[in-house]
């Protein structure tokens, strides 16, 4: 693997946690406050050495680490948030409220990562351990986290990929941290490609979400998955339009039959055309379905089309 440190503008660093050994899958940043670091996002529990070797590899002692921010609680987020409390023994731990219980009490996560994973789960995201409660802080949206030179780190709130999603609005360089509410941008894919799992998808708050993270009129954008890329605002409206499209072409496989399979064969279809078209190698669509996988974006669907009539509700 390359160095899994690359400098940003403004002393911001991103780390590559290394996810099933590959580069570029997911990324923590680290953006320096006065006394010590932020670090937004953790990734899973499977990743947690990777981000201490990376830590050390920027020269970041642990306890330098004051403030610990994540988008939402999905494992590939949040899941070593538990097993860093004491590696990071001087850090907050920044969670959404609606969140913020199932990382102190993570037996739901376990179990629905057992029942969706079966015997992988534990290579793939490692155990979600409790969080201590005196390390945990709940947020909202609204909140304001000082940064170093007078800068801010801004918490919007973001539901529709699920409903305990934040965003991060760095004042300091004019970049929104999306973690998957933008969907997921691998290097070298031609577009952005939506992240829509169940079982809290909700196509009209992500939408609104997208408009929210463009109000502070940020120039840079991050993706959890994967780096910082520029123009953001036309960005965010590719992430708004490819989220439509992905829509419209799985509604019309669920009218004609309300499966998952027939939603997935409609999207895998859709995909092979665009990335034959974008001339995209077809190494770089297996490694985007490594971290938003297309029988997830169906079962999403299918859900959300249930739950708001869009087709019959299941029998």
């Amino acid at each position: 693997m390359p160095d899994p440190v690359t400098s940003l503008p403004e002393g911001r660093l991103l780390v590559d946690l290394g996810f099933r050994d590959q580069d570029g899958l997911i990324g923590s940043y680290l953006l320096p406050e006065e006394e010590g670091w932020a670090l937004v996002e953790v990734g899973p529990t499977s990743c947690r050495e990777h981000l201490l070797a990376g830590l050390a590899r920027a020269g970041i002692e642990p306890e330098e680490i004051r403030d610990v921010l994540v988008t939402h609680i999905h494992l590939d987020h949040a899941g070593a948030v538990g097993s860093l409390t004491g590696a990071l023994p001087r850090a907050t731990f920044h969670i959404h409220e609606v969140g913020l219980p199932h990382l102190l009490d993570p037996t739901r996560l376990n179990e629905s990562a057992r029942r969706a994973w079966g015997e992988a789960a534990h290579q793939l995201w490692g155990p979600v351990v409790p969080l201590a409660p005196s390390r945990a802080h709940a947020l909202r949206g609204g909140e304001s986290l000082p940064l170093a030179k007078g800068a801010s780190l801004r918490v919007i709130a973001t539901p529709g990929h699920a409903r305990h999603h934040l965003s991060f609005f760095d004042t300091g360089t004019r970049t929104i941290f999306t973690g998957d509410g933008a969907g997921i941008l691998v290097p070298g894919a031609k577009y952005i490609r939506p992240a829509v799992p169940p079982p809290d998808l909700q196509v009209e708050d992500l939408l609104a979400s997208l408009a929210r993270m463009a109000e502070p009129d940020p120039q840079n954008i991050a993706f959890s998955h994967y780096g910082v890329y520029p123009d953001a605002r036309p960005r965010l409206d590719e992430a708004g339009r490819e989220v439509r499209r992905w829509e419209s072409i799985a509604l019309e496989a669920a009218r004609r039959e309300p499966t998952m399979a027939s939603i997935l064969s409609a999207l895998e279809a859709e995909e092979r055309r665009r990335s034959r078209e974008a001339e995209e190698p077809a190494e770089l669509v297996q490694r985007e379905g490594k971290i938003s996988a297309l029988g997830l974006a169906a079962s999403g669907f299918l859900r959300y089309f249930r739950q708001t009539g869009k087709i019959p509700a299941e029998p």
